[in-house]
């Protein structure tokens, strides 16, 4: 099996074929939208996020109405999601930092983003990505966490230790969308339980692939 430097250049070749329209299943139109919809994605999929916030963000339609909301109430229009008190009282107190430190502007920089609350690198890097089309990192969620280890990317189990070994061997142009493609494998081809190896179109650069 080649280094990972090597085959990581291939295997980005070949999933960018696969998924030529690589982006974030999760809805949105600004930048904004996409904060609330990567918080409220923790522990839950981008199906059912997908459902309750067209209605969220109808009713919320700026960051100054989420900084406003009551947390009671809030609660309850993600409970669907889990975590909905964190999730709740996480959404409210990043609208209101960006209201009053950013102007009302969700912040562009890796910096600024970990200041929100709720915010931590993986969500940071989806908001820079989908919401400004700009990248400081790789965002490791459990799709690039899981495929890493079977790719034989990184050895680690921790996200941000994930991301730095991604970092050290995935070009720079390509970090913008390597979550994308590699979740649309992870959901299309190496699902957690059954990955569909034989039908895999990067099996041969896979130290896992089962190949019987």
């Amino acid at each position: 099996m080649r280094l990972a430097k090597d085959r990581v250049v291939d295997i980005i070749k070949i999933l960018r074929r696969e998924y030529p329209q690589g982006r974030t299943a999760l809805h949105h139109r600004n930048a904004f939208q996409i904060l609330i919809a990567t918080i409220l994605s923790a522990q839950c999929t981008d199906e059912r996020v997908n459902k309750i916030t067209p209605g969220l963000f109808k009713k919320y339609k700026t960051g100054a109405a989420f900084a406003r909301a009551r947390q009671s109430v809030l609660e309850q229009e993600v409970r669907s999601t889990g975590f909905y008190r964190n999730k709740a009282k996480n959404i409210i107190g990043a609208a209101k930092k960006i209201e009053k430190d950013f102007n009302g502007m969700v912040p562009d920089s890796m910096q600024d983003l970990l200041t929100l609350p709720g915010v931590a690198r993986k969500t940071a890097n989806i908001v820079l990505s989908s919401g400004f089309r700009k990248t400081e990192g790789i965002a490791v969620d459990t799709h690039v966490k899981r495929l890493s280890g079977r790719l034989g990317l990184s050895r680690q189990t921790d996200p941000n230790k994930i991301e730095q070994d991604l970092m050290k061997i995935v070009p720079k142009k390509d970090w913008l969308d390597f979550n994308y493609i590699l979740v649309d494998h992870g959901r299309a081809i190496c699902n957690a339980r059954r990955p569909l190896c034989l039908e895999c179109p990067i099996n041969k650069l896979c130290p896992s692939a089962r190949r019987s």
